[in-house]
């Protein structure tokens, strides 16, 4: 959403074009100025456009999470760089630009949230299936691994209600997703302002479905739960991490240890109760994670009624304490950079671990997806979510989910050389044969299996 803000920010004597690759491959339009931004495991694609337009002599712009954390390595492929949040100094890199004189960098600074205009929707594809919508920027947690807060800053700052419910009448889809890293916040001030969002969702009859992104909290009030359930609430996206205390110790996760990993069970469950459905957001590599952490993982996701689940390695992104320390001691593995950014997208161990190897992390990984996405298993969790949330449009929903995260597991680098379901599907098919490999000490052996170790995956 960050170019549809700037958008709006631009003076009406420019004509804005927004072109997302999520959609489908860009075809540049001829411009004056553009401006790119870009996650870190795609930041190479974003280097390459901008080359292009810079070989046309078309002056580029660039900003979001990866250019503000290395601006100097950005600066090497743009023409200037906007750090952190752009929306005030937009129109000053614009006044430059018409000049002819950029600066090599401007520094963005918090946006007063209760100012902030509305995301030019105007121009976004028309294949969004999904509404997106922000009520609120920045995350006093600081977790270990995220970049959020040196991003956005730790105050958390939230947009007045009555402007959030104005903007969501506009939105022509049924389903939103509301992209704030934490919708709910922290506290009962923040949870009065939820139940005042979730309730004038109601008295307004937007009939909307939505998704959004919480912490454990979400579950400890029932009038939050109530008026979320009858706003449309189906889905929350929730980071627990990890089911090791110690783990979440090292990460800097301090709200779910002071909740107890004993109690994500009962917050599902409240969920549960007022139809809605839970992601569970989870984390192998940590430092502390030993053999056993599979099987518990795997455990917990069975017993505690969990409706989708996604599980990435930790990855150390640029401006992350989790990078710098990794960094500080020579662990990571991969800093050919800016190549190597394409592997920093959460499905490779890009570090040298400790207490397992890489090897046994991807073997995990695997043990657990493959029981998680074999039929029977997947069946019998959407069916759970059918029975405990009494609601078939979340269980729709929970089935899509997951559906999309096998997916994506499917197409993973460490499924072919480890999955049993990879080795079934082999075996239907007998003109692909392959040779026979015998697996390690100590690891489940079949046909198939070769090691595959942090530099071929």
């Amino acid at each position: 959403m960050g170019l549809a803000y700037l958008a709006a920010v631009t003076p009406p004597d420019w004509t804005v074009t927004l072109v997302d690759e999520n959609i489908a491959p860009a075809v540049l339009p001829d411009a004056d100025l553009v401006g790119i931004t870009s996650f870190t495991s795609t930041i190479n694609r974003a280097y390459g456009l901008a080359s292009v337009y810079r070989a046309r002599t078309v002056p580029v712009v660039m900003g979001g999470i990866h250019p503000t954390m290395l601006s100097e390595e950005a600066r090497q492929f743009a023409d200037s760089v906007v750090r952190g949040e752009a929306e005030a100094v937009w129109p000053q890199v614009l006044r430059d630009a018409q000049a002819g004189c950029l600066k090599p960098l401007y520094e963005g600074r918090p946006q007063r949230l209760a100012d902030l205009p509305h995301p030019r929707r105007d121009l976004f594809d028309l294949g969004y299936a999904w509404g997106t919508l922000q009520t609120s920027r920045g995350c006093p947690m600081d977790c270990h691994f995220c970049s959020v807060t040196a991003f956005n800053g730790r105050r958390f700052r939230q947009r007045p209600v009555a402007d959030v419910l104005q903007e969501l009448a506009t939105i022509p889809q049924r389903h939103i997703f509301f992209v704030d890293d934490n919708l709910l916040g922290y506290g009962r001030q923040a949870e009065a302002r939820a139940v005042e969002l979730f309730r004038g969702m109601v008295e307004r009859g937007l009939g909307k479905r939505f998704v959004c992104q919480t912490s454990l909290n979400f579950a400890d009030n029932p009038q939050v739960l109530k008026w979320a359930q009858k706003a449309g609430c189906k889905m929350i996206f929730v980071g627990l991490e990890s089911v090791s205390e110690g783990s979440l110790e090292s990460m800097g996760k301090s709200y779910n240890l002071k909740k107890g990993t004993d109690q994500y069970a009962a917050c599902i469950r409240r969920c549960h109760a007022h139809g809605i459905g839970v992601i569970g957001a989870l984390i192998f590599g940590n430092d502390e994670d030993d053999p056993g952490i599979f099987d518990r993982t795997l455990g917990f996701i069975r017993t505690s009624g969990l409706d989708v689940i996604q599980i990435t390695f930790a990855t150390p992104l640029p401006g992350t304490r989790l990078f710098e320390q990794l960094q500080r001691e020579g662990r990571l593995t991969r800093t050919d950079f800016p190549r190597d950014w394409k592997d920093y997208s959460f499905s490779r161990i890009l570090f040298r671990t400790r207490g397992m190897s890489a090897e046994d992390f991807y073997r995990g990984m695997v043990y657990v997806k493959d029981h998680l996405y074999t039929p029977m298993p997947f069946i019998r969790r959407v069916f759970r979510t059918l029975l405990e949330t009494r609601d078939p449009a979340t269980a729709a929903m929970a089935y899509k989910l997951n559906k999309g995260y096998r997916r994506g597991y499917l197409e993973t680098a460490y499924f072919q050389p480890y999955s049993s379901m990879h080795r079934r599907a082999s075996a239907r098919k007998p003109t692909r044969s392959r040779r026979p490999f015998a697996a390690r000490d100590g690891s489940p052996k079949g046909p198939g299996r070769r090691a595959v170790d942090d530099r071929s995956v």
